[in-house]
Protein backbone atom coordinates (compact mmCIF):
# COMPACT_ATOMS: atom_id res chain seq x y z
CA UNK A 1 0.00 0.00 0.00
CA UNK A 2 1.42 3.37 -0.97
CA UNK A 3 1.93 5.95 1.70
CA UNK A 4 3.67 9.25 2.01
CA UNK A 5 6.74 9.71 4.17
CA UNK A 6 7.15 12.64 6.48
CA UNK A 7 10.91 12.87 6.84
CA UNK A 8 10.62 15.67 9.36
CA UNK A 9 12.57 18.23 7.34
CA UNK A 10 11.18 21.25 9.16
CA UNK A 11 13.24 24.23 8.07
CA UNK A 12 10.85 26.93 9.27
CA UNK A 13 11.78 29.31 6.46
CA UNK A 14 10.78 32.85 7.17
CA UNK A 15 10.96 35.95 5.06
CA UNK A 16 12.03 38.37 7.78
CA UNK A 17 15.03 40.64 7.28
CA UNK A 18 17.06 38.85 9.96
CA UNK A 19 16.37 35.49 8.32
CA UNK A 20 17.44 36.83 4.92
CA UNK A 21 20.63 38.25 6.48
CA UNK A 22 21.37 34.90 8.11
CA UNK A 23 20.80 33.08 4.82
CA UNK A 24 23.18 35.45 3.07
CA UNK A 25 25.79 34.69 5.74
CA UNK A 26 25.13 30.91 5.40
CA UNK A 27 24.52 30.57 9.12
CA UNK A 28 23.64 27.07 10.39
CA UNK A 29 19.92 26.40 10.16
CA UNK A 30 19.39 28.97 7.39
CA UNK A 31 21.05 27.17 4.47
CA UNK A 32 19.05 25.20 1.92
CA UNK A 33 21.25 22.11 2.25
CA UNK A 34 18.90 19.30 3.23
CA UNK A 35 21.84 16.99 3.91
CA UNK A 36 20.44 13.99 2.03
CA UNK A 37 24.03 12.74 1.93
CA UNK A 38 23.58 12.00 5.64
CA UNK A 39 22.01 8.71 4.59
CA UNK A 40 25.39 7.58 3.33
CA UNK A 41 27.32 8.86 6.35
CA UNK A 42 27.12 8.91 10.11
CA UNK A 43 24.05 11.01 10.87
CA UNK A 44 24.89 11.25 14.58
CA UNK A 45 28.39 12.54 13.82
CA UNK A 46 27.12 15.09 11.29
CA UNK A 47 24.39 16.35 13.64
CA UNK A 48 26.89 16.67 16.46
CA UNK A 49 29.31 18.59 14.25
CA UNK A 50 26.48 20.92 13.23
CA UNK A 51 25.57 21.44 16.89
CA UNK A 52 29.16 22.28 17.88
CA UNK A 53 29.57 24.67 14.96
CA UNK A 54 26.28 26.36 15.82
CA UNK A 55 27.20 26.92 19.48
CA UNK A 56 30.63 28.26 18.58
CA UNK A 57 29.08 30.62 16.04
CA UNK A 58 26.48 31.70 18.60
CA UNK A 59 29.27 32.49 21.07
CA UNK A 60 31.09 34.46 18.38
CA UNK A 61 27.99 36.52 17.49
CA UNK A 62 27.18 37.21 21.14
CA UNK A 63 30.83 38.06 21.81
CA UNK A 64 30.84 40.53 18.93
CA UNK A 65 27.57 42.00 20.19
CA UNK A 66 29.07 42.46 23.66
CA UNK A 67 32.20 44.11 22.25
CA UNK A 68 30.09 46.57 20.26
CA UNK A 69 28.07 47.36 23.36
CA UNK A 70 31.28 47.94 25.33
CA UNK A 71 32.44 50.38 22.65
CA UNK A 72 29.10 52.19 22.86
CA UNK A 73 29.35 52.27 26.67
CA UNK A 74 32.83 53.83 26.52
CA UNK A 75 31.54 56.47 24.11
CA UNK A 76 28.43 57.25 26.16
CA UNK A 77 29.53 56.63 29.75
CA UNK A 78 26.08 55.23 30.57
CA UNK A 79 26.07 53.07 33.69
CA UNK A 80 22.78 51.50 32.59
CA UNK A 81 24.44 50.37 29.35
CA UNK A 82 27.33 48.88 31.31
CA UNK A 83 24.94 46.82 33.44
CA UNK A 84 23.09 45.55 30.35
CA UNK A 85 26.38 44.70 28.64
CA UNK A 86 27.64 42.71 31.63
CA UNK A 87 24.27 40.92 31.78
CA UNK A 88 24.49 39.96 28.08
CA UNK A 89 28.06 38.71 28.52
CA UNK A 90 26.99 36.50 31.42
CA UNK A 91 24.12 35.07 29.40
CA UNK A 92 26.43 34.33 26.47
CA UNK A 93 28.60 32.20 28.76
CA UNK A 94 25.56 29.99 29.47
CA UNK A 95 26.18 28.30 26.11
CA UNK A 96 29.47 26.85 27.36
CA UNK A 97 27.86 23.91 29.28
CA UNK A 98 25.96 23.03 26.10
CA UNK A 99 29.17 23.17 24.06
CA UNK A 100 30.92 20.88 26.57
CA UNK A 101 27.99 18.45 26.36
CA UNK A 102 28.23 18.26 22.57
CA UNK A 103 31.96 17.60 22.76
CA UNK A 104 31.39 14.82 25.31
CA UNK A 105 28.71 13.31 23.06
CA UNK A 106 31.48 12.52 20.54
CA UNK A 107 32.99 10.01 22.95
CA UNK A 108 32.19 6.36 22.33
CA UNK A 109 29.94 4.40 24.68
CA UNK A 110 31.69 2.13 27.15
CA UNK A 111 30.78 -0.58 29.66
CA UNK A 112 29.77 1.98 32.28
CA UNK A 113 28.00 4.48 30.02
CA UNK A 114 26.42 2.03 27.61
CA UNK A 115 24.28 4.72 25.95
CA UNK A 116 27.23 7.08 25.61
CA UNK A 117 27.35 10.63 26.99
CA UNK A 118 24.40 12.21 25.20
CA UNK A 119 22.49 12.69 28.46
CA UNK A 120 24.94 15.49 29.36
CA UNK A 121 23.11 17.57 26.78
CA UNK A 122 19.89 17.26 28.81
CA UNK A 123 21.77 18.16 32.01
CA UNK A 124 23.13 21.26 30.27
CA UNK A 125 19.52 22.05 29.36
CA UNK A 126 18.65 22.09 33.07
CA UNK A 127 21.31 24.75 33.72
CA UNK A 128 20.06 26.77 30.76
CA UNK A 129 16.47 26.64 32.02
CA UNK A 130 17.62 27.77 35.49
CA UNK A 131 19.44 30.67 33.84
CA UNK A 132 16.31 31.56 31.86
CA UNK A 133 14.34 31.58 35.11
CA UNK A 134 16.82 33.97 36.74
CA UNK A 135 16.66 36.24 33.67
CA UNK A 136 12.87 36.28 33.78
CA UNK A 137 12.89 37.13 37.50
CA UNK A 138 15.50 39.87 36.94
CA UNK A 139 13.48 41.47 34.15
CA UNK A 140 10.26 41.34 36.18
CA UNK A 141 12.05 42.97 39.11
CA UNK A 142 13.58 45.71 36.95
CA UNK A 143 10.22 46.41 35.30
CA UNK A 144 8.51 46.72 38.69
CA UNK A 145 11.27 49.05 39.91
CA UNK A 146 10.84 51.30 36.88
CA UNK A 147 7.09 51.44 37.54
CA UNK A 148 7.61 52.44 41.17
CA UNK A 149 10.70 54.61 40.69
CA UNK A 150 10.94 55.86 37.10
CA UNK A 151 14.36 57.19 36.14
CA UNK A 152 15.04 59.59 33.27
CA UNK A 153 17.06 58.17 30.38
CA UNK A 154 20.20 59.97 29.24
CA UNK A 155 22.36 59.58 26.14
CA UNK A 156 19.29 58.45 24.21
CA UNK A 157 21.03 58.02 20.85
CA UNK A 158 23.69 55.75 22.36
CA UNK A 159 21.13 53.73 24.30
CA UNK A 160 19.05 53.28 21.13
CA UNK A 161 22.10 52.10 19.19
CA UNK A 162 23.11 49.67 21.93
CA UNK A 163 19.60 48.25 22.14
CA UNK A 164 19.49 47.71 18.38
CA UNK A 165 22.86 45.94 18.47
CA UNK A 166 21.71 43.76 21.35
CA UNK A 167 18.42 42.88 19.69
CA UNK A 168 19.88 41.99 16.29
CA UNK A 169 22.75 39.94 17.74
CA UNK A 170 20.57 37.98 20.16
CA UNK A 171 17.76 37.43 17.65
CA UNK A 172 20.19 36.05 15.05
CA UNK A 173 21.53 33.61 17.65
CA UNK A 174 18.01 32.70 18.76
CA UNK A 175 16.82 31.94 15.22
CA UNK A 176 19.95 29.95 14.45
CA UNK A 177 19.91 27.84 17.61
CA UNK A 178 16.18 27.17 17.55
CA UNK A 179 16.30 26.09 13.90
CA UNK A 180 19.28 23.81 14.41
CA UNK A 181 17.85 22.50 17.69
CA UNK A 182 14.64 21.48 15.91
CA UNK A 183 16.57 19.93 13.05
CA UNK A 184 18.75 17.70 15.23
CA UNK A 185 16.18 17.14 18.01
CA UNK A 186 17.97 19.05 20.79
CA UNK A 187 15.62 20.61 23.35
CA UNK A 188 18.66 21.98 25.21
CA UNK A 189 19.78 23.96 22.17
CA UNK A 190 16.23 25.19 21.61
CA UNK A 191 16.16 26.38 25.24
CA UNK A 192 19.47 28.18 24.73
CA UNK A 193 18.03 29.86 21.66
CA UNK A 194 14.97 30.90 23.64
CA UNK A 195 17.30 32.42 26.23
CA UNK A 196 18.96 34.48 23.52
CA UNK A 197 15.51 35.57 22.36
CA UNK A 198 14.73 36.74 25.89
CA UNK A 199 17.85 38.92 25.85
CA UNK A 200 16.85 40.28 22.45
CA UNK A 201 13.40 41.19 23.75
CA UNK A 202 15.02 42.91 26.71
CA UNK A 203 17.13 45.04 24.37
CA UNK A 204 14.03 45.80 22.28
CA UNK A 205 12.24 46.99 25.42
CA UNK A 206 15.05 49.50 26.00
CA UNK A 207 14.59 50.83 22.44
CA UNK A 208 10.86 51.29 23.04
CA UNK A 209 11.70 53.15 26.27
CA UNK A 210 13.89 55.52 24.27
CA UNK A 211 11.05 56.15 21.83
CA UNK A 212 8.69 56.78 24.76
CA UNK A 213 11.08 59.36 26.21
CA UNK A 214 11.44 61.13 22.85
CA UNK A 215 7.67 61.43 22.36
CA UNK A 216 7.09 62.55 25.94
CA UNK A 217 5.62 59.28 27.21
CA UNK A 218 8.27 57.80 29.55
CA UNK A 219 5.62 55.54 31.10
CA UNK A 220 6.03 53.35 27.99
CA UNK A 221 9.30 52.07 29.45
CA UNK A 222 7.93 50.19 32.48
CA UNK A 223 4.67 49.22 30.72
CA UNK A 224 6.47 47.58 27.82
CA UNK A 225 8.91 46.04 30.28
CA UNK A 226 6.08 44.35 32.18
CA UNK A 227 4.47 43.10 28.94
CA UNK A 228 7.75 41.62 27.72
CA UNK A 229 8.42 40.16 31.17
CA UNK A 230 5.07 38.35 31.06
CA UNK A 231 5.91 37.00 27.61
CA UNK A 232 9.24 35.80 28.98
CA UNK A 233 7.44 33.94 31.77
CA UNK A 234 5.62 32.00 29.04
CA UNK A 235 8.91 31.24 27.27
CA UNK A 236 10.41 30.13 30.57
CA UNK A 237 7.51 27.78 31.29
CA UNK A 238 7.75 26.20 27.83
CA UNK A 239 11.49 25.67 28.27
CA UNK A 240 11.02 24.11 31.72
CA UNK A 241 8.32 21.79 30.39
CA UNK A 242 10.40 20.71 27.38
CA UNK A 243 13.50 19.90 29.46
CA UNK A 244 11.42 18.14 32.14
CA UNK A 245 9.75 15.92 29.55
CA UNK A 246 13.13 15.14 27.97
CA UNK A 247 14.64 14.19 31.33
CA UNK A 248 11.64 11.91 31.97
CA UNK A 249 12.18 10.10 28.63
CA UNK A 250 8.89 11.46 27.31
CA UNK A 251 8.21 11.48 23.56
CA UNK A 252 5.41 12.91 21.48
CA UNK A 253 2.61 10.27 21.35
CA UNK A 254 1.92 11.27 17.74
CA UNK A 255 5.50 10.33 16.88
CA UNK A 256 4.97 6.84 18.33
CA UNK A 257 1.72 6.49 16.37
CA UNK A 258 3.46 7.68 13.21
CA UNK A 259 6.26 5.12 13.54
CA UNK A 260 3.73 2.36 14.20
CA UNK A 261 1.62 3.34 11.19
CA UNK A 262 4.62 3.21 8.85
CA UNK A 263 5.93 -0.04 10.33
CA UNK A 264 2.56 -1.77 9.89
CA UNK A 265 2.90 -1.25 6.13
CA UNK A 266 5.79 -3.76 6.08
CA UNK A 267 4.76 -7.01 4.38
CA UNK A 268 4.56 -10.00 6.72
CA UNK A 269 4.02 -7.92 9.86
CA UNK A 270 0.75 -8.67 11.67
CA UNK A 271 0.86 -6.34 14.69
CA UNK A 272 3.04 -4.26 16.97
CA UNK A 273 2.83 -5.46 20.55
CA UNK A 274 4.83 -2.58 22.03
CA UNK A 275 7.04 0.31 21.03
CA UNK A 276 9.28 2.23 23.43
CA UNK A 277 11.23 5.30 22.39
CA UNK A 278 13.56 7.50 24.38
CA UNK A 279 15.81 10.47 23.73
CA UNK A 280 19.44 10.45 24.85
CA UNK A 281 20.59 13.96 24.09
CA UNK A 282 19.55 14.62 20.51
CA UNK A 283 19.60 10.94 19.47
CA UNK A 284 16.70 8.53 19.84
CA UNK A 285 16.74 4.85 20.83
CA UNK A 286 13.85 2.41 20.68
CA UNK A 287 12.66 -1.14 21.27
CA UNK A 288 9.79 -2.63 19.28
CA UNK A 289 8.14 -6.03 19.78
CA UNK A 290 6.22 -7.27 16.75
CA UNK A 291 4.19 -10.30 15.74
CA UNK A 292 4.39 -11.87 12.28
CA UNK A 293 1.35 -12.93 10.32
CA UNK A 294 2.84 -16.34 9.51
CA UNK A 295 5.97 -18.41 10.19
CA UNK A 296 9.08 -17.00 8.51
CA UNK A 297 12.64 -18.14 7.97
CA UNK A 298 15.54 -16.39 9.64
CA UNK A 299 16.34 -14.56 6.41
CA UNK A 300 12.72 -13.44 6.02
CA UNK A 301 12.57 -12.26 9.63
CA UNK A 302 15.79 -10.28 9.17
CA UNK A 303 14.35 -8.67 6.04
CA UNK A 304 11.19 -7.67 7.93
CA UNK A 305 13.29 -6.19 10.75
CA UNK A 306 15.42 -4.24 8.28
CA UNK A 307 12.29 -2.89 6.57
CA UNK A 308 10.80 -1.80 9.90
CA UNK A 309 14.02 -0.02 10.85
CA UNK A 310 14.12 1.72 7.49
CA UNK A 311 10.53 2.92 7.90
CA UNK A 312 11.28 4.18 11.42
CA UNK A 313 14.34 6.13 10.25
CA UNK A 314 12.22 7.72 7.55
CA UNK A 315 9.98 9.09 10.29
CA UNK A 316 12.76 9.88 12.81
CA UNK A 317 16.01 11.05 11.18
CA UNK A 318 17.58 11.27 14.66
CA UNK A 319 16.98 7.56 15.32
CA UNK A 320 20.26 6.04 16.50
CA UNK A 321 19.07 2.50 17.14
CA UNK A 322 15.81 0.53 16.98
CA UNK A 323 15.90 -2.99 18.37
CA UNK A 324 13.11 -5.10 16.85
CA UNK A 325 12.10 -8.33 18.59
CA UNK A 326 10.09 -10.68 16.39
CA UNK A 327 7.65 -13.33 17.59
CA UNK A 328 4.98 -15.45 15.95
CA UNK A 329 1.36 -14.48 16.39
CA UNK A 330 -0.55 -16.68 18.82
CA UNK A 331 -2.81 -19.01 16.89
Amino acid sequence: MAHSHDHSHHHHHSGGPLARLAQALHLPGFTHDHSHSDLAGDRAFLDNQLAIRTVWLALAVLGATTVLQVVIYVASGSVALLADTVHNLGDALNSIPLLIAFYFARRAANKRFTYGFGRLEDIAGVFIVISIGFSAAFILYESAQRLLNPLPLENLEWIALASLVGFVGNELVAEMQIRVGRRIGSDAMIADGQHARIDGLTSLAVLIAVVGTLIGAPILDPIVGVIIALAIVGITWNAIRAIWLRMMDAVDPHLVEHVEAHALEVAGLHSIDSLRLRWVGHRMYGVMIVSLSQPASLAQSQQIVASIQQEARGVIPQLEELVVQVKLRDS
